[in-house]
């Protein structure tokens, strides 16, 4: 084998999968069928939960450098409402970055790792067997590696060749959106966009620099997404909507997207794996696609290494699509309704209004919240506790910080009876006895990817669940 496992394509969800294999050893090449980052600079935000993986792989800091933080609040429907008091993070804020920055740096760090990294390479090609996967490229190489994971866009080839099912439905809806200088007096485009706001929740214009506006606004309707829009059309579509082009020109970048949601019906077969939106797309309201992909990174990664490595329980591998396929069917459903909720009909208008006063109340808020940042999600590991399958937020330890623990992506131990042992699995889990933590738990079994796979006290029921997840002791 050339390689253990191959990636197609190096945005956020390929290159923090490829961290996240190199933790184990794993030898990882990265195919990006791109030679340059678009041209085009898209702001993506990271939210709560994806922060928090960030700095439970020491990313965080060299990312705060380059982003911007804002506060956590108007997720829903662009819903104007504070972040509900006390929420169970140490990281409870939005991190608006440019995409091209995150992703630069996702791929530094999985270099730093020892990923190899090829750009100008595309996947055409590929056939699976008993042993692994022959991977051809355009130019006509045939690599070879044991798994093949598309983490190649909503376009994905790696799907498409596989023959998954793609389910769902395209785009009803198109959005241009661009950063451009803006001619009008700021006080004529505030009076207009406020106007404009009450019925029109796709409208924007919002600074973004020094003479600079962000501009969203409604396209005159679906045309092909390959086809990036012109300053013709944003001064077309300015007058339809607001009866005036605010005299827009010198365009830093300028894009559209569609509405369109699918959803992968399968996220493995066989030696072959899909992540980010070759498994899932969905429209940008709530900014979570990013989020998305880069979770099912970090669910992935341990998995897939520890099939590499041998140490793989025999279903370990199936719950990587048990555990983020229905996470994406909330995620898809969730922008749907927020859609619907951004129409300028009466019926949903009205809607708005009702669910706009709903969020008064803080069980409310902070359930739609959870939902759009991900830290409401708990995996279904059967029944036990509350805190069974949901992710540990970062306490502190007598060490200092949990997610501090975590950095080499291994299982973790808090044993608060200093009685437990892991045993023959200390060469993948850590152990860390009587620590001084606010736990309400004897012990917990946290999982590479910070979830809580075990709560109790005794050794043998433990030695049960890592049997279940980190596979046969070393002897």
């Amino acid at each position: 084998m050339h390689f253990d496992v191959i990636i197609a394509g190096c945005g956020p969800t390929g290159a923090m999968l490829a961290a996240e294999l190199r933790l184990h050893d794993v030898r990882v090449l990265v195919l990006e069928k791109e030679t340059e980052p678009p041209s085009y600079v898209r702001i993506v935000g990271l939210h709560i939960r994806s922060i928090e993986l960030m700095a439970m792989r020491g990313l965080l800091e060299r990312i705060l450098e380059r982003g911007r933080r804002r506060p956590a609040g108007a997720y829903f429907a662009a819903i104007d409402k504070p972040a509900p008091e006390g929420l169970d993070s140490a990281y409870a804020y939005l991190l608006g970055i440019p995409q091209p920055v995150i992703v630069h740096l996702l791929e530094e760090h999985a270099v730093e790792l020892g990923a190899q990294i090829r750009h100008g390479c595309a996947v055409v090609g590929f056939a699976q067997d008993d042993d692994g996967v022959t991977v051809e490229l355009a130019d006509g190489e045939r690599l070879r590696s044991r798994y093949l994971v598309g983490c190649d866009g909503a376009r994905s080839t790696v799907r498409k060749l596989l023959g998954v099912g793609f389910p769902g439905e395209p785009s009803r809806n198109e959005t241009l959106m661009g950063e451009m200088a803006v001619g009008a007096p700021q006080d004529e485009i505030a009076a207009k966009v406020s106007e404009l706001r009450e019925t029109d929740r796709r409208f924007s214009l919002a600074p973004a620099g020094v003479g600079v506006y962000r501009v969203v606004v409604p396209a005159a309707g679906v045309s092909d997404r390959g086809a990036p829009p012109t300053l013709e059309d944003f001064r077309r579509q300015l007058s339809a909507v607001a009866g005036t082009d605010f005299g827009v020109h010198s365009p830093r970048w300028l894009s559209r997207f569609g509405d369109a949601t699918r959803l992968a019906e399968r996220y493995r077969v066989g030696r072959v794996l899909l992540a980010g939106d070759a498994a899932h797309i969905h429209p940008p309201i709530g900014g979570q696609g990013l989020n998305l992909g880069v979770q099912d990174a970090v669910n992935l990664g341990w998995k897939l290494a520890a099939q590499v490595r041998g140490w793989a329980p025999e279903t370990l591998l199936d719950t990587y699509h048990a555990e983020r396929h229905p996470v994406a069917e909330d995620v898809l459903d969730n922008t749907r309704a927020q859609m619907e909720l951004l129409s300028a009909e009466p019926g949903p208008r009205a809607v708005r209004r009702l669910l706009t006063e709903l969020m008064d109340f803080e069980e409310v808020n902070r359930h739609l919240l959870e939902k759009i940042t991900a830290i409401g999600i708990r995996y279904d590991f059967g029944a036990g506790p509350d805190l069974l399958g949901r992710r540990l937020p970062d306490i502190d330890l007598k060490e200092g910080r949990l997610y501090g623990l975590l950095r080499r992506g291994r299982g973790l131990l808090l044993d608060r009876t200093g009685r437990l042992t892991v045993g023959g699995w200390s060469d993948r889990v850590d152990h860390l006895a009587d620590p001084t933590a606010a736990l309400d738990a004897p012990c917990v079994l946290l999982r590479p990817d910070g979830h809580v796979a075990w709560i109790g006290d005794e050794q043998r029921d433990l030695d049960d669940h890592l049997s279940r997840w980190f596979g046969r002791p070393t002897t």
